[in-house]
């Protein structure tokens, strides 16, 4: 990342520290938001991710910044996979822990609080999986390295990511969307405007495409891809161990 990007600028807190501490404070209403931001369209591109584990036929998952749980719970759809889910929010994931037991899904899913620079897990996953975290990230090639870690040889990394549409109109509307809209409707809904400018600058310092790829096979991966969906405001990469 070229700038640091955090979400409270005059806060002496780390990055770390900083998402961690926004995330705590978005968690109730983060769901409804991102649904209206996205115009749905995160339904679709978490069934790609998952269509893509399937076919892999892996086991074990582990899925790193679970969040409120989107993707654990789109995984365990597929019986056949055990599922570990991380992340270092606890409001996060209280609130995945109350879906997880409305959907009777707390046997199948494992939560722990955990850092996704330093993951608390030997090498055992078939696949790890994480949507809209890796940015969040204090030190990514730390995160991407773990990751890489816990993977068994020949284990999948799936990341989903906002990424910069190139071509006109997506490039204009995606600018539009991160810079302006998101950070106003984060302040009328989630009455925190700092998180969601965050949220939506961030998007502008982050490495995608190539660039990540790149990344992705400094710290070891072996095979890697991206795929641009809906128009390249969000890549899908697949990287192989």
């Amino acid at each position: 990342m070229s700038k640091k990007v955090t979400p409270y600028k005059d806060s002496s807190l780390s990055k770390k520290e900083q998402v961690t501490l926004m995330f705590d404070r978005i968690a109730v209403k983060y769901n409804g938001l991102n649904r209206v931001l996205s115009l749905g369209l995160d339904k679709g591109w978490r069934r790609k991710l998952v269509k893509m584990v399937q076919k892999q036929g892996a086991v074990d998952v582990l899925d790193v910044a679970t969040g409120t749980g989107d993707v654990a719970i789109a995984l365990s759809k597929l019986p056949q996979l055990t599922i570990d889910a991380v992340d270092l929010s606890t409001q996060m994931l209280a609130v995945q822990a109350k879906e997880l037991e409305k959907l009777k899904l707390s046997d199948r899913i494992t939560l722990k609080v955990a850092d996704a620079e330093n993951l608390p897990f030997e090498t055992q996953f078939d696949a790890v999986t994480v949507a809209f975290g890796v940015r969040n990230f204090a030190q990514l090639e730390k995160g991407l390295g773990e990751m890489h870690r816990v993977l068994r040889s020949g284990g999948c990394l799936y990341i989903l990511e906002t990424s910069r549409p190139k071509a006109f109109p997506m490039r204009q509307a995606h600018y539009i969307m991160s810079r302006i809209l998101i950070p106003a409707m984060g302040k009328l809904v989630a009455d925190d405007k700092g998180a969601y400018a965050y949220l939506g600058e961030s998007v502008a310092h982050f490495p995608d495409g190539k660039a990540m790829c790149n990344k992705l096979a400094n710290v070891g991966f072996s095979k890697v891809d991206h795929r641009p969906l809906s128009g390249g405001v969000v890549s899908l990469y697949v990287a192989q161990k």
